[in-house]
């Protein structure tokens, strides 16, 4: 890719803070928010870095904005995969090391898809859980949904990212229900065994322990995680007369697979 293309598509921004979490596969990547990037709360950017011994960026990977679009910089969690050519290499930056962003943001997992509902349900597994935060900080959502579910899905409880802010919105805000959901752990009160996401949805655990139905009458869903789980949880919800939208015909579905 020569200069000026990238200059054309890209621009070169700066590390501010690279967070480990508890676990220290799991990074936090704040960086400096280009000029004039804009981007609906749900979607995503491409962003760069260069392969060994050179000097432009030659290797591209999405991640969804942690953030709002109205704070200053832009953040992104990532889950480092030990032989891969690109987490490792964003793990290690230090502030000051460049990073490229892509100026035009993506994807279509936005509160736009759905129509006003009673429940709006945002699943995720894992780093998919970023695409769901700038949504929790939209004030138009507490207009068009009176709850708002959060499942987040890991394996353990330390694998959970961002819980203390979570809470925290929770805990101002009665509307949101926090749901963190141990697939090697028990993860509610009473419970002898752990259970997926979807195991949870199957025997009706998410629906008991939320206090809340999810049915297309009065629920909207999206799925944003592993394709396994995307893939399953489509599925047992197609059954149930979830869909999504279609021709400008808004939804009650809304997917995402996070690799």
């Amino acid at each position: 890719m020569t200069d000026s293309v990238t200059q054309e598509k890209y621009t070169q921004q700066s590390i501010i803070s690279v967070k480990p979490w508890q676990v220290p596969a799991l990074v936090s990547v704040k960086v400096t928010k280009p000029e004039g990037f804009d981007f609906i709360p749900g979607q995503f950017a491409r962003i760069g870095l260069p392969a060994k011994a050179e000097s432009q960026p030659t290797i591209w990977r999405a991640y969804s904005m942690v953030t709002h679009p109205t704070e200053p910089f832009l953040e992104f969690l990532s889950v480092t995969v030990p032989d891969g050519q690109f987490s490792p290499q964003l793990a290690c930056l230090k502030p000051g090391d460049p990073l490229w962003v892509e100026k035009a943001p993506f994807g279509f997992l936005t509160l736009e898809r759905f129509a006003p509902a009673k429940t709006l349900w945002l699943v995720a597994t894992g780093t998919g859980l970023s695409a769901y935060l700038p949504m929790l900080k939209e004030p138009t959502i507490w207009s068009q949904f009176e709850k708002v579910v959060l499942v987040h899905g890991v394996r353990q409880e330390n694998e959970l990212t961002y819980r203390e802010e979570i809470e925290e919105l929770a805990h101002n805000n009665p509307a949101l229900i926090y749901l963190p959901v141990f697939s090697q752990t028990p993860w509610h009160e009473g419970q002898q065994q752990a259970s997926r996401i979807t195991t949870a949805y199957a025997a009706g655990e998410l629906e008991q322990v939320a206090g809340q139905s999810l049915d297309p009458e009065s629920a909207r869903i999206m799925l944003c995680g592993n394709p396994a789980m995307v893939t399953e949880m489509r599925a047992m919800l197609s059954e149930k007369g979830f869909a999504a939208g279609r021709r400008g015909n808004l939804g009650t579905l809304a997917v995402e697979n996070y690799w």
